[in-house]
């Protein structure tokens, strides 16, 4: 079984799995993207929640490291909250913004995949690497 992390060349991503594991972390989820030996030129990053006791093996990308830096950030609810305070042709009901924030968190969950970065340096092997999002 091939362990040289250095093997690898590029990583597929889901644009799912990143989504959510963007969401899962801003939500305060170690959520990470994992990828596991044996590895080879090109690996396939798979959505992972960290748990105690995971073996050392894997590697695991934090997902805000495969965004630009002009990528949205996550939505949260008192932030669609002050929009829609703000928003001078609005006025604020629970209803509203229940409303407001879904459409908020569709809008973000859409277009996060437009500032996924062409490459990454796997961080516990300064090994840098292309990335390529899988799915729309």
């Amino acid at each position: 079984m091939d362990t040289d992390p250095t093997d690898i060349k590029s990583i597929a991503i889901n644009a799912t799995d990143l989504v959510a594991a963007i969401e899962a972390t801003a939500d305060g989820s170690e959520t990470v993207l994992r990828v596991t030996p044996p590895f080879s030129g090109r690996m396939r990053a798979r959505l992972h929640v960290v748990q105690p006791g995971d073996d050392d093996e894997p590697i695991h990308i934090q997902p805000d490291s495969l965004l630009a830096t002009d990528a949205p950030s996550y939505p949260t609810p008192d932030d669609t909250a002050d929009e829609l305070r703000d928003a001078d042709d609005e006025t604020y009901s629970v209803e509203r913004h229940r409303t407001y924030h879904e459409q908020r968190l569709a809008e973000w969950r859409e277009s996060l995949p437009d500032h996924v970065v062409d490459s990454t340096t796997l961080v516990d092997t300064d090994h840098d690497v292309t990335v390529s999002l899988l799915g729309p």
